[in-house]
């Protein structure tokens, strides 16, 4: 099951308070101030991890608390500091606070890091005060309080090709034909319910992740159908491709709505490259003309069948050298310290 939203509860660590204590030893009069300071509060973080693939684990246990740091001691020891929590998330997760709403992070690569609670600092004791004209200081401070707060994940796959149709245009069998996945085929709409992710490889050692979602009908930016719900899963890839049936009624129409939909939805995922795909050919006779879409926005329109698998090398290599040029512009624009994208969404 993809769980790709989940509100949680956070709480970082107190800090330890500071120590109020003057040094008592035989033979050593005046021994002076000798109050360590606190520990600091242990920090909440979320850490990205290549393995999971839900935020399902977050449904069931929505509570969260580093530990807090302890308290100073005599002979200026200072106390340890508070264990951290750490919350592993998927590739692709977006944190915001739920809410103010606002932008706290995005962890796209394994390993990636991204405090949501600080952890509060800990006290200076008396120890911290001396000086040479304040030699008995008896100021200490006390901890301060973490940070609480409700944070929001969100998950968005993160894929190089996302597959865009109505339903039953075709898209799980385009991807079980082009990848390894499995997802579930069937003859009536809304068959997949959630989105799939499929590795289509090619020769010479090249490789390309493909995402299939739930079916787009007229008014799913309004949350019509299931497409609201998924559509931020194909945010993140960096070329399209419209499906469009050859058994469809109107193939320029289906074409123009898909676009619609996404534009409403997106106008960054909108802009993406795009190709067509005009797909069951196998329901073609032999003396059949393809459908006739104008797609002037498109780098290329294919005609391919899930089942017989022609014409599926042909669109590989096309979206192969698409998304080799999107990789590019990525990695210049991340060079450039591009910002995080926009969209038209509230």
């Amino acid at each position: 099951m993809l769980i790709d939203q989940a509100i949680i509860h956070v709480q970082s660590g107190d800090g330890g308070n500071g120590c109020l204590s003057f040094r008592r030893e035989k033979y050593v009069p005046r021994g002076g101030p000798d109050g360590g300071d606190g520990g600091d509060g242990g920090d909440v973080v979320l850490i990205a991890d290549s393995h999971l693939t839900t935020l399902l684990d977050y449904q069931y246990k929505q509570q969260y608390r580093a530990k807090r740091g302890q308290h100073g001691q005599g002979k200026n020891k200072k106390g340890a500091a508070g264990d951290d929590m750490v919350l592993r998330v998927p590739l692709g997760t977006v944190v915001r606070d739920a809410d103010t709403r606002e932008f706290l992070g995005e962890l796209l690569k394994t390993g990636d890091r991204c405090v949501v609670a600080e952890g509060g600092r800990g006290g200076r004791g008396n120890a911290a005060f001396a000086t040479a004209t304040h030699q008995v200081p008896r100021e200490h401070e006390p901890g301060r309080p973490g940070v609480e707060r409700r944070i929001e994940l969100e998950l968005k796959l993160i894929a190089d090709v996302g597959l865009v149709g109505q339903p039953n245009a075709g898209k799980s069998t385009l991807l079980a034909a082009m990848s390894a996945a499995r997802p579930k085929i069937a003859d009536y709409p809304f068959t997949t319910l959630e989105p799939h992710l499929g590795v289509v490889q090619l020769s010479e050692g090249r490789s390309m992740v493909m995402a299939d979602i739930p079916g787009i009908i007229e008014g799913a930016h309004e949350g019509k159908g299931l497409g609201l719900k998924f559509l931020r899963h194909i945010e993140r890839t960096r070329t399209l491709a419209y499906l469009i049936p050859v058994d469809i009624g109107g193939p320029q129409a289906e074409y123009e709505l898909l676009r619609r939909e996404l534009a409403a939805y997106s106008t960054e995922l909108a802009s993406k490259p795009h190709c067509v795909v005009i797909s069951k050919a196998d329901l073609l006779a032999p003396d059949d003309e393809r459908p006739a879409i104008v797609a002037p926005d498109s780098f290329e329109t294919y005609v391919v069948s899930g089942v017989t698998h022609a014409g599926l090398e042909e669109l590989a290599e096309g979206l192969w050298a698409t998304v080799q040029q999107q990789r590019d512009v990525d990695d210049n624009a991340d060079d450039d310290g591009a910002g995080e994208l926009s969209d038209t969404r509230p």
